[in-house]
């Protein structure tokens, strides 16, 4: 959790020393909120001050929170809100509700937190939803390819009305899980370091016979056969070396999950194949929430409701200033650092790949896993619906120009 503030001068000893005073969560969401330099009398005061500010009632519930991966530093580069959550949440409520922060897979990993949530252990987590997926198999909704055009469609589903009776609910009823905010972007294919003195890829052929890292979501493993992608289940811990060794070619996921989990320096090339959802979502346990007060209830989604609109601003300025998901890359983002070429691809060849993997081009291979989300959703077409919602906005819309929307309120 302190990686950070090691490197920066700080002592492990010392930073025990203080958290053992004011407490881990305590420490770090001071330390996170440190603007000047950091030293260790600096941290010391800004986890005092945030303790005090969190300990001056006592709390009516507390909630801890499995954040996966999730630290002080890799949220400034993922934005995936989860501090902001939590200092929003325990000021808005005057402290009745307090929050404790374990991340850096202390307590739960991307795989299993959906699972600890279920079981009791934690109370509400963050990871991807398609490695939830694999323990919540409705998350799969998100998941049909090319169902989502762009980031700025993901965002306006989150927001629309619509997705409590297509997303929300089904998750509240089937796996006690209530979805309150998230991070969207689209999934490519980063490639490794065999690829790192090829030329850029520009036709969605050269990609045909790799092999490449799969995450918990089965229409993922759809789309990824569809285009002959070779899905291959790896632990997300183990991808680093799989792409760094050769032992894949590549992997699905997206920029700034490469960026954050420090495998920009083996990855050669990102593919922006957008072929499919990449959700890094916060949800709690719906025993938990349904045993709060109806008042704070109200508040843990007004605190969800400005995360998300946090996010959609932040996020999308750190794809580009930090991550360097654009073209060209700026210098000193994570991607120019390390020689990570992003790569758009064409529009031409995402539509090729569409058409070669998208339900509405190719609806057999679909059919089956369609049908039970459907019937789990109480009958909706789901697949249609989304995509419905996802192009009542103009294609070219901006991200930062969707509207945030209560989405909970018609």
């Amino acid at each position: 959790m302190f990686k950070k503030f090691v490197s920066e001068g700080i002592s492990r000893r010392d930073l025990f020393r203080i958290a053992g005073r004011y407490g881990l969560s305590s420490t770090l969401l001071g330390g996170a909120a440190l603007a000047g330099p950091l030293t260790l009398s600096s941290l010391a005061e800004a986890a005092n001050s945030s303790y005090e500010k969190r300990f001056k009632t006592k709390p009516k519930h507390t909630i801890k929170f499995g954040a996966s991966g999730f630290n002080e530093k890799n949220l400034l580069i993922e934005r995936a809100g989860c501090l902001e959550f939590v200092r929003d949440l325990e000021e808005r409520t005057d402290g009745a509700i307090r929050v404790e922060f374990i991340g850096n897979n202390q307590i739960c990993g991307q795989l299993n937190c959906v699972k600890k949530t279920q079981q009791g252990i934690v109370d509400m987590f963050a990871a991807s939803t398609q490695n939830t997926a694999g323990g919540a198999p409705y998350y799969n909704v998100l998941d049909y390819a090319y169902m989502f055009p762009t980031r700025a469609s993901q965002y306006h589903f989150l927001y629309h009305p619509e997705s409590e009776k297509i997303l929300r609910e089904p998750l509240r009823k089937k796996h006690k899980l209530h979805f309150l905010f998230s991070v969207a972007q689209l999934r490519g294919i980063q490639l490794g370091l065999s690829w790192k003195d090829k030329p850029l890829v520009t036709k969605i052929e050269e990609l045909f016979g790799t092999k490449n890292r799969v995450t918990g979501t089965q229409l993922g493993r759809i789309a990824m056969q569809l285009l002959n992608l070779n899905p291959t289940p790896i632990a997300w811990a183990e991808t680093l070396d799989g792409l760094k060794q050769g032992l894949i070619d590549g992997a699905e996921t997206w920029s700034s999950a490469v960026a954050y989990a420090n495998m920009a320096p083996v990855v050669s090339q990102v593919i922006d194949l957008r072929f499919f959802s990449g959700f890094e979502h916060t949800a709690i346990s719906t025993d938990v929430f349904d045993k709060l007060e109806s008042d704070l209830q109200d508040d843990v989604m007004e605190s969800a409701y400005f995360t998300q609109a946090l996010i959609q601003g932040a996020h999308e300025a750190a794809l580009v200033n930090t991550v360097g998901h654009s073209v060209p890359t700026l210098p000193n983002t994570i991607f120019a650092k390390h020689g990570t070429r992003f790569n758009p691809l064409s529009d031409e060849e995402r539509l090729k790949a569409a058409k070669l993997c998208a339900p509405e081009y190719v609806p057999e291979p679909w059919e089956q896993w369609r049908e039970r989300i459907n019937g789990w959703a109480g009958g909706i077409d789901t697949y249609t619906e989304v995509h419905r919602i996802a192009r009542e906005i103009p294609a070219d819309t901006l991200v930062e120009n969707v509207e945030p929307r209560r989405w909970w309120k018609t």
